[in-house]
């Protein structure tokens, strides 16, 4: 019974030992694929996720001491992301760039932040329609049509706590804090804090609401 129980440990510690050395080697395999998506002196952590449509490592740099946790999404139409150094972005957290996304040093993005610098989609419904079959038949677009667009700045010393959404066109000032669930659609001045949603709902211009 004994030399039974000692064979079935065995064969038990050989299977366990067997799984967690194929889990680290897919690790390793993931954080590899990650780095050859852009040139990164920081962290990727085994949450982190990167999409480089384009598949132009030099549109996303990283600088040195910085941990990335979140996703990275540069579209196929274009976009650049640059992150400074001593950045954290944190899981969940996403800068999606179809113009350009720029993160200064020392800054502290919390968990589930999206920072996206393009509406993604047109305005006219008609359009965005059309585009949006043409996007699930052939995959992401290579032109941007007319989607708009605006680049985004995060200076240096700012902290982003979660849930926050910063939307195109947006500069946030040096030192800055963005309070839990904001939704940030003008530029932040320095040393400033901005806290709670900013939603209210406007009519769209007369060429876009009618049949």
């Amino acid at each position: 019974m004994k030399k039974l129980f000692v064979a079935l440990f065995h064969t038990i510690l050989r299977k366990t030992s067997a799984q967690v050395l194929i889990a680290s080697l897919q690790r390793e395999d993931h954080l590899r694929e990650l780095n050859r998506n852009c040139n990164c002196k920081g962290t990727f952590y085994p949450d982190a996720q990167v999409h480089n449509m384009p598949g132009n490592a030099s549109l996303i740099n990283i600088g040195k001491d910085s941990h990335i946790r979140g996703i990275l999404v540069i579209f196929k139409y274009g976009g650049k992301i640059e992150i400074g150094e001593n950045v954290y972005l944190g899981e969940g957290s996403r800068i999606w760039s179809g113009e350009s996304v720029k993160v200064g040093n020392n800054v502290l993005i919390s968990h589930h932040v999206t920072i996206v610098d393009t509406n993604s989609h047109e305005l006219d419904y008609r359009v965005r329609a059309e585009r949006s079959r043409d996007l699930l038949k052939n995959g992401p677009w290579k032109t941007k049509g007319e989607i708009l667009s605006a680049p985004i700045v995060i200076e240096d010393d700012v902290w982003i706590s979660f849930n926050v959404s910063i939307l195109k066109g947006v500069t946030i000032g040096r030192g800055s804090i963005i309070g839990a669930g904001a939704v940030v659609t003008k530029s932040v001045p320095p040393f400033s804090m901005v806290k709670g949603p900013a939603a209210h709902a406007v009519p769209l211009p007369d060429q876009l609401n009618r049949p």
